[in-house]
């Protein structure tokens, strides 16, 4: 298969994984608006590379983890109280007063490239996602666990988690004036989010029990 294809698809499919509204795309708007695009262009960057590792160690390993699902529900369960403190975290800061000075204590972009690295290490779901989607491709025949096949559809996977990034930073940019876009709204859109992706991994858990 054409390593053009392959990169594409790898592409392709972090978009899909990313376009519904969580917590790293929100964050990189939230960002974006009130620090400015460069910042939040910054933390989708960190978020960028981790993703990298991510679905590296995930199509390395997308053999094992099929054969042991013992291991995804390990991750299901991390994630599960990850998500939880994450919306207890934003729900309680969007309940208390404003408080501009607390955005302030990030002052550099490497410091957003960090950020936005440390809430993706922190954000699992790409491990499980990435094993089983180049597993899938793999049965089909459309890749192979070769090196080059594999760097390839990582490279295309962390540009594409990019791409929608930047474009929840374009898009929340245009639309900046409206009201739901105060920090405090933000807050409560980031820990709503959050918390239906734990209410989802929580019934997961549950029917695999």
């Amino acid at each position: 298969m054409s390593i053009t294809i392959i990169f594409f698809l790898g592409l392709i499919v972090a978009l899909i994984g990313v376009i519904p509204p969580g917590l790293l795309n929100m964050t990189a708007a939230k960002i974006s608006l009130k620090e400015g695009a460069g910042r939040g262009i910054m933390f989708s960057s960190g978020v960028s590379l981790v993703v990298f590792i991510q679905t590296y160690i995930a199509a390395i390993f997308a053999r094992y983890l099929s054969n042991r699902p013992d291991i995804v529900e390990i991750l299901q369960r991390v994630a599960f109280v990850l998500f939880v403190l994450i919306t207890i975290y934003f729900l309680l800061l969007a309940s208390k007063e404003k408080e501009p000075k607390i955005e302030a204590e990030i002052k550099s972009k490497h410091g957003r490239f960090f950020h936005g690295m440390l809430l993706s290490v922190l954000n699992v779901f790409p491990i499980p996602y990435q094993a089983y989607m180049t597993i899938t491709l793999a049965s089909f025949g459309i890749m192979d666990f070769e090196r080059l096949s594999i760097i390839t559809y990582v490279t295309g996977a962390s540009m594409g988690t990019f791409v929608m990034l930047y474009f929840y930073i374009f898009f929340f940019d245009k639309i900046k004036d409206k009201g739901f876009t105060s920090q405090k709204n933000m807050n409560y859109i980031i820990g709503s989010i959050t918390g239906i992706v734990a209410l989802v991994t929580f019934i997961n858990i549950l029917m695999e029990m």
